[in-house]
């Protein structure tokens, strides 16, 4: 692993390719699994303004579910997660007629109706933010106070695939989202960094 600011960054996220294929997945990410995505308790204050504007778009079970239980809920693991629809589909994800999985919150960002994308757990995917416990962290600024690790997942074999054809690692992938969370600066030592680790593995 290497340390990039505050934070740990597996050597999956340099060295592993991933571009996601929509063509083939269509996002089924949104829509499988046994939980909602991770969403910090900022950004469900940032969803409760913008409901208004997703209310309409969402599918009637999902607007019993949140009616019912909010917008989020706390995980078995007691992570606050996305509210689900029949214990797998995401109240905010929607499917057309093609079979197509898309974010409605994306989606009126994208059209300009809100200013707020998505929740950096869903843009970051699949890559996962954690906080290292705090045993093993303090307020001196030189110690990692965060981890990031690459998340593998079976229904995104697709991804790994076109990744390696187009030649795209994972954190090139993920260029827009980790500048999102970590900034610029952040962002520019961890590509140094992985272009150094690279001529080291070619001179091995």
């Amino acid at each position: 692993m290497f340390i990039i600011g505050d934070t740990l960054v597996s050597l999956d996220v340099l060295e592993k390719e991933f571009c996601c294929h929509l063509d083939v997945c269509k996002g089924c990410c949104c829509i499988e699994g046994d939980a909602g995505a991770p969403i910090s308790e900022e950004e469900c204050r940032e969803v409760e303004k913008i409901l208004p504007v997703l209310l309409p778009e969402m599918t009637k079970e999902a607007r019993a579910v949140v009616e019912k239980q909010g917008i989020s809920y706390l995980d078995p693991s007691g992570e606050r997660v996305t509210s689900i629809v029949n214990d797998k589909d995401c109240v905010f994800a929607r499917t057309d007629k093609n079979g197509w999985c898309y974010c409605l919150i994306e989606k009126a960002y994208n059209a300009g109706k809100i200013d707020f994308k998505k929740p950096i757990s869903c843009h970051l995917y699949p890559v996962r933010v954690s906080q290292l416990p705090e045993g093993t962290r303090s307020t001196d600024s030189s110690v990692p106070r965060f981890a990031l690790n690459y998340h593998r997942w079976d229904i995104c074999h697709c991804a790994r695939v076109l990744g390696k054809k187009e030649h795209i690692k994972l954190y090139e992938f993920l260029k827009e989202p980790l500048i999102r969370q970590f900034g610029q600066e952040w962002y520019d030592e961890l590509c140094l960094t992985a272009q150094e680790w690279e001529k080291q593995c070619k001179q091995k």
